[in-house]
């Protein structure tokens, strides 16, 4: 499967695919492009964690003006741009 900065790189256009997440006990709907599941896969898996767990921590730290999408997909611009 192409990481998804290849998939971007060749200018790939996607629709945000919407997925079940259990949070804290609670089910809840997120919709992410399918490069930011992929991120998200692949952070959790490098934290050898569950994706649900990592989400339930970006959800405990997020604000409350914050979406869980939006705090999931600046969660991720800030792991890889720490990567560097």
């Amino acid at each position: 499967m192409p990481s998804a900065v290849t998939r971007y790189d060749r200018g790939m256009s996607t629709r945000p695919e919407k997925h079940s997440l259990t949070l804290h006990g609670h089910r809840t709907s997120v919709s992410l492009e399918p490069e930011f599941w992929q991120a998200l896969r692949e952070i959790a898996a490098e934290r050898g964690m569950a994706v649900n767990r990592l989400a339930a921590e970006i959800d405990a730290e997020r604000g409350p003006d914050t979406g869980l999408a939006g705090a999931i997909r600046l969660h991720i611009l800030r792991h890889f741009r720490n990567r560097k």
